[in-house]
């Protein structure tokens, strides 16, 4: 296996870093396109429910390509080994918990809370979704697999935005917080797995 990118002993600090500073840069853009980025945030448990289901059908589809084993999904399966594996074992759950749900704050907030409403105002709903969703899957790419996956879990997190009658962020960020933390507790799990079979 190759080397992790960040020590793994400094992964929770700067793994929570970067993705806490993404909340800045939804801000700074946000008052460059003259919105707030922080407007349709509603909590109450009706949106928790939904967003708790909502992350069931991603966890589903993470789990079913997690056990199909094409070239393809190998590696990207390889790729989040490599880079994430040795860090999350020095991580307690709750660690990985708090990562998750900053991720799912910070990257909600500059995607779904900045950037789709932006590119709304300039080409439409539709556009502004799908460009978005592209853009999220750029940043998000390793392979071309996994930019088509990452776009596609954004198209679903922008469509949960306005999932009932008023704009709510509040339920795409529980759906990414949760969906990210399932991800790194089954990627945790496959690298444990691929330990054991090294050492035997």
């Amino acid at each position: 296996m190759n080397e992790p990118v960040i020590d793994p002993q400094k992964f929770f600090k700067t793994a929570f870093i970067f993705e806490s500073s993404l909340i800045l840069v939804a801000i700074i853009l946000g008052a460059i396109a003259e919105i707030n980025p922080f407007e349709f945030m509603i909590f109450n448990e009706r949106v928790l429910l939904n967003g708790i289901i909502g992350t069931l059908p991603l966890c589903i589809i993470f789990l079913a390509l997690n056990h199909i084993k094409t070239n393809a999904l190998l590696k990207i399966r390889q790729v989040l080994y490599d880079t994430l594996g040795e860090s999350l074992l020095h991580l307690h759950w709750t660690d990985l918990f708090i990562l998750a749900m900053v991720a799912g704050v910070s990257e909600e907030l500059l995607f779904r809370g900045v950037i789709q409403p932006w590119l709304e105002n300039s080409w439409g709903i539709v556009a502004g979704l799908i460009i978005s969703s592209i853009i999220f899957g750029l940043v998000h790419a390793v392979t071309l697999l996994y930019f088509i996956l990452a776009a596609s879990v954004s198209f679903y997190l922008g469509l949960y935005l306005d999932y009932e009658t008023t704009r709510n962020l509040v339920t795409p960020i529980i759906i990414h917080g949760l969906y990210d933390f399932f991800a790194f507790i089954v990627i945790l799990h496959g690298y444990r797995l691929e330990l054991k079979k090294r050492t035997k």
